[in-house]
């Protein structure tokens, strides 16, 4: 028994300890990067009705601007990549 407990106990020093602190995600770009007016820029797409999956759709930014999305506004919490 007190072999499981000090298992546990040195499971948990490991889980908290500094060196898994240190591993920091890389924060998305607030804005989507500069480009040409040929530039595609990807965006996340709200899921068509009836389905779950979402789909990723790359256009432009005149593209986007006819379908009223800012590429800027939705870049940090939808953007996926840049296509030159």
């Amino acid at each position: 028994m007190a072999c499981k407990q000090l298992v546990f106990a040195l499971s948990m020093v490991f889980a908290a300890s500094p060196a898994l602190a240190t591993q920091i995600e890389p924060t998305p770009a607030s804005v989507a990067p500069a480009g040409t007016p040929q530039t595609r820029y990807c965006l996340r797409v709200d899921p068509l009705t009836g389905t779950r999956i979402e789909t990723i759709q790359c256009r432009t930014r005149e593209d986007w601007a006819a379908l009223e999305v800012d590429v800027d506004a939705e870049w940090a919490q939808n953007g996926v990549r840049v296509i030159a």
